[in-house]
């Protein structure tokens, strides 16, 4: 039997942020089944419980069957764990601290089992720190300031950085970690954004606002990086054009 392609995606909005719903109807459109299975997991907040509310609230309105895992106050065994997170055909995860999320995901085996939901399938995906984690490395504020993190689940590999266009400093801060060999090379993801990889190559890139760009971020060679935009397709309509690239 053929082996599943392995799909993830990094979000540069949606429920939390965005009242459109475009970047969430399409994950709900790349999944696998008609009506998926999604469970958000909000580690990275402190599973802070009126992000869990908005995530219920939003998605019980679509064509999906929504759930929550917490995991600071963890209610299943390790077996139970486990065939809750493989019974998902999505997982969605939030913003928060990347740091953190990655310690207390590895304390309760969670990376393991993410692992395998991935092997098998099931898309994975988040913003911000949900959006760090599956790389080899990230640009994050996790310690206070902007930093770099070499640490990540190493499913996508490179480096992401989120909030490209929005928070103050990221980009010097993130091209000159990449320029240094601090972080790989690697994906720069501007609020607005969706980029859909399959099995480690970028499949898809999409937008839910004319100006926001994905862009590959890369040593020059001399000393600094390039910056290259990567095509995006605008959500919403045919009558939407993005800008050029």
């Amino acid at each position: 039997m053929a082996r599943p392609e392995r799909r993830l995606a990094l979000l540069g909005g949606g429920f939390s942020t965005d009242d459109d719903g475009l970047l969430d109807d399409w994950v709900l459109g790349a999944a696998a089944a008609a009506r998926p299975a999604v469970c958000f997991v909000p580690t990275a907040s402190g599973d802070a419980p009126a992000y869990a509310e908005r995530f219920l609230a939003v998605f019980r309105s679509r064509a999906c069957e929504p759930s929550v895992l917490p995991l600071f106050r963890r209610e299943l065994d390790d077996e139970g764990l486990r065939d809750f997170l493989l019974a998902q055909d999505v997982v969605y995860v939030g913003g928060g601290n990347t740091a953190n999320l990655l310690a207390v995901w590895r304390a309760h085996g969670v990376d393991r089992l993410l692992r395998e939901v991935y092997d098998r399938g099931g898309l994975l995906c988040g913003i911000s720190a949900g959006a760090n984690c599956w790389a080899d490395g990230s640009h994050t504020d996790s310690f206070g300031p902007l930093a770099h993190l070499p640490d990540g689940l190493g499913l996508l590999t490179g480096s992401v950085c989120p909030h490209y266009d929005s928070e103050p400093g990221r980009r010097p801060s993130y091209r000159a970690a990449v320029a240094r060999g601090a972080l790989p090379a690697g994906w720069a993801v501007e609020d607005g954004v969706g980029a859909l990889f399959t099995d480690g190559a970028l499949t898809d890139s999409v937008t839910r606002t004319p100006h926001a760009r994905l862009y590959r971020v890369a040593p020059d060679g001399a000393g600094g990086t390039s910056e290259i935009p990567v095509p995006c397709r605008l959500l919403g309509g045919p009558e939407r054009t993005a800008a050029p690239v």
